[in-house]
């Protein structure tokens, strides 16, 4: 993506979609690495200084601390990030950091075996040694390690039910750190006597880093039978062995208070709520009032999609409680459960960005003067090759004539199909960060 920041403005009223395309990349752009890394890095140590790191933004971080870390201190590590988004190396930049690629969301061999040399490169650290982990979300699959009794194919299956599932992010975390030798903690505990620093772009409500990624490197509150509860309550089985060692606390990670995380910092160094800061200063640079309604929105996508929808036409019929024209913006996860599929029924694509804008062209229902955009910010929405969807005051109209009938898309969950027919889909490519959904609507 080009930078945008020093870029004119796009005009709300004659150009409302490119202006909301804009207001996204401005919001991208406050969240990738290099723009914020520096203020957060520690001085070089006496001795060694290793890099591990996991997540959507892994490549663009690791560049960015290879551009900041002083040319003449030693530097070096792995870090894994997702397929296709390790970004281009600038011209001059000296590689220092081995970046690998791993599949997501749903972890594979690449990410197990990734895993496995960052865990071992943790042998023989002293307290002389620094380690900077470079945590993004994504982490939480790029980063597989299955605990004992456990196969890939297992974390595999069990990984795709939770996101079929309708969990949100801290229950699907909490099951991962306890069905996982690496993450809630036990990177941090294998580091041990070195010191560590972790900095981390947020993904997650509240910016919890015990949540994002799965938080590989800090204590976790969770316990077994929290894990064991969700598992239960969204009916996904795991082997008899595993199940009775989490019964029994065998499995239990690392908690607040433990002295293996004594002199550890950790840096939230992008969130959310700065790139919605960021897009509500830009609309109001270009003369239209920005309102931010929360950058922790949970729920399922489309019910959350009404719920937008709704204030957006109390806005439009009533100038209430914003006056128009104005920006709405909000951020968070939220997510999708997957509906069964009836005989013959083809299969849906499409993540949590479309779902909602799906819910949101219903509530509206051609709504005059209403215009959106939701997206995730890494570039990616769920497993497809868009970044999310435009909504138009004429979206229904013209899906209808394309022959997409909303209530249908909706039914198995088809997202992009609905948009892919009318070229509302949003395509960025990677972004290089991933600071969760952004969704912006202008009402004129």
């Amino acid at each position: 993506m080009t930078s945008s920041i020093q870029q004119p403005i796009p005009d709300a009223h004659s150009a409302p979609r490119e202006f909301l395309e804009h207001l996204y990349r401005v919001a991208v752009e406050r969240a990738l690495p290099l723009a914020s890394m520096g203020a957060f890095l520690p001085a070089p140590p006496k001795g060694r200084t290793l890099v591990l790191g996991a997540g959507k933004a892994g490549g663009s971080m690791a560049q960015a601390l290879e551009a900041l870390w002083p040319a003449d201190a030693a530097l070096s590590g792995l870090v894994v990030t997702r397929y296709g988004h390790i970004p281009p190396r600038p011209e001059g930049l000296a590689s220092r950091i081995e970046l690998v690629e791993a599949a997501h969301p749903v972890p594979d061999q690449a990410g197990l075996d990734a895993a496995q040399r960052i865990l071992a490169l943790t042998q023989g650290l002293t307290a002389d040694d620094l380690v900077l982990c470079l945590i993004s979300g994504g982490g939480s699959s790029l980063l597989t390690l299955p605990a004992e009794g456990l196969t890939l194919a297992d974390k595999q299956r069990i990984n795709t039910q939770l996101l079929e599932s309708g969990a949100h992010i801290g229950e699907m975390n909490c099951v991962r750190k306890h069905l996982s030798r690496i993450k809630g903690g036990r990177l941090a505990a294998a580091c041990a006597p070195a010191q560590v620093v972790t900095l981390t772009i947020s993904d997650v409500p509240g910016d919890d880093p015990a949540v994002i990624a799965s938080g590989p490197t800090v204590p976790d509150a969770s316990s077994c039978a929290d894990a064991l509860a969700i598992l239960d309550r969204y009916r996904i089985e795991v082997p008899a062995p595993v199940r009775a060692r989490l019964e029994s606390g065998a499995l239990e990670t690392p908690k607040p208070g433990d002295p293996v995380f004594e002199g550890h910092v950790t840096q939230v160094i992008a969130a959310p709520q700065q790139s919605l800061e960021a897009a509500a200063a830009a609309a109001r640079a270009a003369g239209i009032p920005a309102h931010i309604l929360s950058d922790e929105i949970e729920g399922e996508s489309r019910e959350v999609g009404k719920v937008h929808g709704a204030l957006a036409r109390a806005v439009a019929l009533r100038g209430a409680p914003f006056a128009r024209p104005c920006v709405i913006l909000s951020g968070g996860e939220t997510t999708v459960t997957i509906r069964p599929r009836q005989p013959g029924q083809a299969k849906g694509r499409g993540g949590r960005a479309g779902e909602f804008c799906l819910g949101l062209a219903g509530a509206l229902a051609g709504r005059e003067g209403v215009w959106a955009l939701a997206a995730d910010t890494d570039g990616i929405d769920g497993v497809e090759d868009n970044a999310g969807a435009i909504v138009t005051p004429d979206t229904l109209r013209r899906a209808e004539a394309a022959g997409a009938k909303l209530a249908d898309h909706l039914d198995r969950n088809d997202a992009y199909g609905y948009f892919d027919a009318i070229g509302d889909l949003l395509v960025t490519g990677p972004t290089h960060t991933n600071v969760n959904d952004f969704r912006a609507l202008l009402i004129l």
